[in-house]
């Protein structure tokens, strides 16, 4: 299989373009650059410049390329309909103007992707995980969502020939086994796939290996993460907002936490995946100074269960 493994800026704390603490995007392409990643995600909307020529040189300069921008905000809320779709538009006009990622055998849409995560709601940011107590929307309010989703995926589509790609997220409304089987149900395999988290489907309670096997048809791309089990074990037994948990430290680099990747490994074998998958490491900006050594844990020990070389460079197809 080929696949080549990318990052993201939310490894460096960016997650709230708000948060003061924030690095300079060009630190965070120097650091990539540096732990042998050959490409990374656009974060969220306002993180790097919409400026094609700015943005293109700064990647070039680094052998770097966009795999993915990202829309990270409310989608259930009817009148935020005009902000989604200004941001999908000017999101997939930056990212389609900049070099394309290589495609490779066994990828089923080109990259860059379009990934459509919920976010915004304090009663589910304070139930993360905890499938049990988190309220669900109420079928109106469900429809109002999907048909958000339809929008963006459209546009996407439509517009610039950018696949959008569904990522259940913790503390979103698509967070738990039947939202995520609700939303398959609803938006059609044609308009929008998935973009699996290993790390957020285990906080959720769900086994990463079979959520991916259960909806192996629907993805397109993938995010892989891990989970400091001691700091997991704690924050579940407080009232916590997700990104608080991650300042105190529950995703950590990979392997040191408790997904088995030799096994999704295997199974992404067996599967003949093909494409890009994206290490994340959700942390307090503030401790950023401490993400180019995690980082780089995680590729290399990736390529030590069989994701590819150390070095990956942009443009560049990696066999797994």
């Amino acid at each position: 299989m080929s696949i080549t493994v990318t990052t993201a800026p939310c490894c460096w704390g960016v997650d709230d373009v708000r948060n003061p603490h924030l690095p300079d995007w060009r630190r965070v392409l120097d650091e990539a650059a540096a732990a042998g990643y050959g490409g990374l995600e656009l974060g969220p909307y306002g993180y790097v410049p919409l400026d094609v020529p700015t943005v293109s040189r700064e990647l070039a300069a680094r052998g770097l390329y966009i795999v993915a921008g990202t829309i990270f905000d409310d989608l259930v809320a009817s009148g935020n309909r005009e902000n989604l779709l200004r941001q999908t538009r000017e999101i997939c006009a930056l990212i389609t103007a900049l070099p394309r990622p290589p495609r490779v055998p066994g990828q089923r849409y080109d990259a860059p992707y379009l990934t459509v995560m919920d976010w915004g709601h304090d009663v589910r940011d304070f139930a993360a995980g905890h499938g049990d107590r988190a309220p669900r929307l109420d079928p109106a309010a469900w429809a109002g969502m999907v048909a958000n989703i339809r929008a963006i995926a459209t546009v996407a589509r439509d517009e610039f020939g950018v696949r959008a790609v569904i990522h259940p997220h913790a503390g979103g409304y698509i967070e738990f086994a039947d939202e995520i089987a609700q939303i398959a149900a609803d938006i059609p395999a044609d308009l929008a796939g998935f973009c699996i988290d290993t790390g957020h489907t285990l906080y959720a309670g769900m086994d990463p290996l079979a959520v991916l096997a259960t909806y192996w048809d629907r993805i397109d791309y993938i995010h892989f993460k891990d989970i400091d089990r001691a700091v997991f074990d704690q924050v579940m037994g407080e009232t916590i907002r997700f990104f608080e948990a991650c300042a105190q430290g529950v995703m950590c680099p990979i392997g040191q936490g408790v997904i088995d990747y030799p096994a999704i490994h295997a199974f992404l074998r067996a599967k003949g995946y093909g494409g890009f998958i994206t290490v994340e490491q959700e942390r307090d900006p503030r401790n950023a100074g401490g993400s180019l050594a995690d980082v780089k844990l995680s590729r290399d020990y990736l390529h030590s269960v069989g994701f590819g070389p150390a070095a990956i460079s942009a443009n560049s197809e990696v066999t797994a």
